[in-house]
């Protein structure tokens, strides 16, 4: 039986990087891949998987309307599929995930995600919490805060370091947007915005 997988972490923990060394992997052995990323990601271009490192991979693009199940399965019917694979799976709607589950569980075809656990503000994306609720195997890949514990968190700063506390749950950026930070150094940071945040951070802090 085929499982629905869940690789995720914080903002520079090799997500894609992971992502693209099993697509390898597989390809390597002479089995058919197919790979996706959310559409509004144009940072390695439009319809492509990048990682930090400077490699990357033409994918599909999906939005909120995607049907995946009908897409992938279309693709299944037209040649051999070994794997499907999915890069920031956060931006996931829970019905896509459901078509996940059908794929693996009806098409037996293994699905590997990822993408992050929660966003700026310490909160979950629609996507992420469905595949902590529905996937056969969750694993946590590991990046490392300014401390050198283990980060879990992602801030989103302004053009000066500091921490942003209020906007829209979705806002790609890379190193210039966001901080990977251990959850104590993030609502640190929290902390030190100025006065005209500190009733978000306290909010943030105390619905945690």
């Amino acid at each position: 039986m085929a499982k629905l997988y869940f690789y995720y972490a914080a903002m520079n923990a090799g997500k894609s990087t992971n992502l693209l060394q099993a697509d390898f992997n597989y390809r390597e052995r002479g089995m058919g891949t197919t790979l996706w990323t959310a559409a509004h990601d144009h940072r390695a271009g439009p319809g492509s998987i990048g990682s930090r490192l400077g490699i990357a991979m033409p994918a599909h693009s999906y939005s909120a309307g995607t049907d995946l199940l009908s897409e992938i399965s279309g693709e299944l019917d037209r040649r051999p599929l070994h794997c499907a694979l999915v890069d920031e799976a956060q931006f996931l709607t829970r019905a896509q995930v459901l078509q996940l589950c059908r794929l693996a569980d009806e098409r037996n075809l293994p699905v590997l995600c990822y993408g992050l656990r929660t966003d700026f503000l310490g909160q979950l994306f629609e996507g992420s919490a469905a595949l902590l609720a529905l996937a056969d195997a969750l694993v946590e890949l590991k990046a490392v805060c300014e401390c050198g514990r283990k980060a879990s968190m992602n801030l989103r700063v302004d053009g000066q370091g500091r921490a942003i506390t209020s906007g829209e749950q979705t806002e790609i950026g890379g190193n210039d947007r966001y901080l990977a930070l251990c959850r104590r150094h993030f609502f640190a940071r929290l902390d030190d915005t100025p006065a005209q945040s500190s009733s978000s951070s306290s909010s943030i802090r105390s619905s945690a």
